[in-house]
């Protein structure tokens, strides 16, 4: 397997966007653990999507057949990535689509900004994206003089409120439903100033909001959950009802989607939509699910783009064991069973990809200096093993990240060069030996309580320092 199939060799720069963070995780998380409100809300919201998910997961007798099954799919995927691209390419064009590719965020913007100021339009209506986020394709449309519209609800409330999603599925969990109904007041143009914080209510101004939006905008932009390789299917799953109507009503639709998001075949597919709905939103199927093969003459858009990103993907790739992060089918399970997560945030983590996904993905596709940070906001718990519906081991790749940015640093550290003699020290055993009688007769390490020395002290501060038993087991056993 090559990592250069769309010429982006494993060496090179890494992606470019929105996942890079302003300040380390530890700063960031600081504060957002001094909020009150921001606690709560992620306390209630976590943990009712929690319990939603496992009692719809407790119905499903064969859910952990459905994981075998969605983890070997995803294998085979990354086995033979650029074989299925090309399949999905050739299926696409020959539907009446249009393929094109695009190596990082620069050329992804520049190329769907080029296709909507080729309609005319300026403003385009938009399906929840994670891909478009990690791009910054909002601002690059509005640097354009194009008005974005995001028409998901959460993505809406965080739009209007000038914010920064904090969660993959729910982007504005942060917020409750007071703060919503005052980002509505402020920002959203008609509303009425008698608007209450009712669900409904804040619901019915939004749909008022965006209907007319919907039936005056030709141009839409999605990303993808999935992409059928065989047929050139492209596959939304959503579950209020403003994706089908940006993928059906406009003349134009462009989709920007991660290279990874493609399946084999139709059959393959079926396994995805019963992992996914299950392991997000606690569902036993998606409300929405929409799927379109290129062009219909008369029906629907009648120009149908398709932009595969890369994005750093490629170098990814080329990582045995980093390369299964590129499984990932955006479900959020993990976020939902996080500790870390659950305290914090998703801003803490300083990307469109926050949680324990994002701490593996995000310093993957920047590369890990970029993200130093993020590969250690994790207690290794493993619970987020546990919940993910296509078995990407996050504790193994987080381990496997701090182990790469130990080895980027290139630098000894107190902490290293002691590890570094422990270990000569056990592997030669006369030395090791003679490190245990000396340690006995407290030559090294002080009496018991006083702790190690200076400059060794600072280790046992906060760790307790075990008594040397009075003979060892070697001492031991040459007497037997």
């Amino acid at each position: 397997m090559t990592s250069t199939f769309l010429g982006m060799p494993a060496t090179a720069p890494r992606g470019v966007g929105h996942l890079r963070g302003d300040q380390p995780f530890p700063a960031a998380a600081r504060r957002s653990l001094a909020d009150p409100q921001l606690r709560r809300n992620l306390r209630h919201a976590t943990t009712t999507i929690r319990a939603k998910s496992a009692a719809v997961i407790a119905e499903a007798p064969d859910w952990q057949q459905l994981r075998d099954a969605g983890a070997a799919i995803k294998a085979d995927v990354m086995s033979r990535l650029p074989e299925l691209l090309e399949q999905l390419e050739a299926a696409v064009t020959r539907a009446g689509g249009t393929v094109h590719w695009a190596a990082d965020a620069v050329e992804a913007n520049r190329i769907v900004t080029e296709l909507v100021a080729g309609t005319g339009s300026d403003r385009v209506i938009k399906v929840k994206s994670m891909a478009t986020q990690e791009i910054g394709l909002n601002e690059a449309l509005e640097a354009a003089g194009i008005t974005p519209v995001e028409t998901d609800l959460a993505e809406l409330i965080v739009q209007l409120g000038d914010d920064r999603p904090s969660h993959i599925l729910v982007p504005a969990i942060h917020r409750n439903r007071a703060e919503i109904r005052e980002i509505f007041l402020r920002a959203m143009p008609g509303v009425d100033p008698a608007l209450t914080d009712d669900p409904a209510a804040l619901a019915a101004a939004a749909r008022r909001y965006l209907r007319q939006t919907f039936l005056h905008t030709p141009v839409a932009i999605s990303g993808a959950n999935f992409a059928v390789a065989e047929t050139g299917t492209l596959a939304v799953v959503e579950s209020e009802g403003n994706g089908r109507m940006c993928l059906t009503l406009p003349d134009t639709l462009i989709t920007v989607m991660g290279i990874e998001k493609v399946v084999p075949t139709w059959r393959d597919l079926e396994v995805f939509l019963q992992l996914l709905p299950r392991a997000s939103t606690g569902e036993r199927m998606n409300p929405y699910t929409s799927m379109w093969t290129g062009v219909t003459p008369g029906d629907g858009p009648q120009q149908v783009h398709l932009v595969l990103l890369d994005n750093g993907r490629s170098a990814v790739l080329a990582d045995e064991v980093g390369r299964q992060v590129l499984h990932c089918i955006r479900c959020s399970a993990c976020l939902n069973v996080c500790p870390v997560y659950e305290r914090t945030g998703g801003h803490a983590y300083g990307s469109v990809y926050p949680g324990p996904i994002g701490a593996v993905l995000s310093p993957q596709l920047t590369g890990v200096a970029d993200n130093a940070s993020l590969p250690f906001a994790s207690s290794l718990c493993g619970a987020c093993f546990d919940a993910c519906p296509v078995m990407i081991n996050i504790p193994e790749l987080l381990v496997h990240l701090r182990a790469e940015h130990v080895t980027d640093r290139r630098r000894p550290t107190a902490e290293s060069i002691a590890m570094a003699a422990a270990a000569y020290t056990m592997d030669h055993p006369a030395l090791y030996a003679a490190a245990q009688r000396a340690a006995r007769l407290g030559k090294v390490v002080g009496r018991r309580g006083r702790g190690l020395p200076p400059p060794l002290s600072g280790w046992t501060v906060s760790r307790d320092l075990p008594q040397p038993p009075p003979q060892t087991f070697r001492e031991w056993w040459a007497e037997l």
